[in-house]
């Protein structure tokens, strides 16, 4: 649809303002027949979105749900005075921050994917509104669940840094397969929306 879009934009730019609202045989104008001759492919993106911003929302949530639980859960437990016991160990302030960011980048996507599903779903959304609040959803996810993984390894290295740390820093490393298998899948869909939105290639 942002394909057919980009044609008709393209086309238009071409044309003289007084015939653009010219009417054919059947008193419609360039733009009312170009609406008619769309209407499904305008549902079919409309589907296609709201699915894709439905299941990355889910994902999304329940990355809210895990290291908003885990800022709670201090790992190794608190003093008597209530502070962490690792307050000051470098990788207890790598959890800290990297579950913030965690937090904060799901709720973000979160708020894209709700503003996709609330979208008004009209042609011209389809030209760069939605493809820009995919791109930020996307991107957002990617940065939280890399932020989640980065504070599982943390929390995985204090709490078992003396009985395995021999194994500790490749088994920490293994967090790394769920960021680089979302990359995988989920880049080249990022890459082509990017592509189509800022250098569309009309010939």
């Amino acid at each position: 649809m942002q394909r057919e879009l980009q044609w008709f934009k393209a086309v238009e730019s071409y044309v003289h303002p007084s015939l653009q609202e010219q009417r054919n045989g059947h008193g419609k104008t360039p733009r009312e027949v170009f609406t008619k001759e769309h209407e499904k492919l305008v549902e079919k993106g409309e589907k296609w979105m709201k699915d894709t911003a439905s299941s990355c929302s889910v994902v999304a949530a329940l990355i809210i749900t895990v290291v908003f639980a885990a800022a709670f859960t201090v790992p190794c437990g608190n003093k008597e005075n209530g502070t962490p016991i690792f307050l000051h160990n470098i990788a207890f302030i790598v959890f800290a921050i990297s579950d913030a960011l965690a937090l904060f980048s799901s709720i973000s996507s979160v708020l894209m994917f709700l503003a996709i599903l609330t979208s008004r779903y009209s042609e011209d959304d389809f030209l760069k509104s939605l493809p820009k609040k995919l791109m930020v959803g996307l991107i957002t996810l990617f940065f939280s669940i890399a932020s989640m993984m980065v504070a599982f390894g943390a929390t995985f290295y204090i709490v078992f840094s003396h009985p395995w740390k021999g194994v500790i820093i490749p088994i920490a490393s293994v967090s790394c397969l769920p960021v680089i298998l979302f990359a995988w899948l989920q880049f080249p869909l990022l890459v082509e929306i990017f592509s189509s939105t800022y250098w569309p290639t009309i010939s």
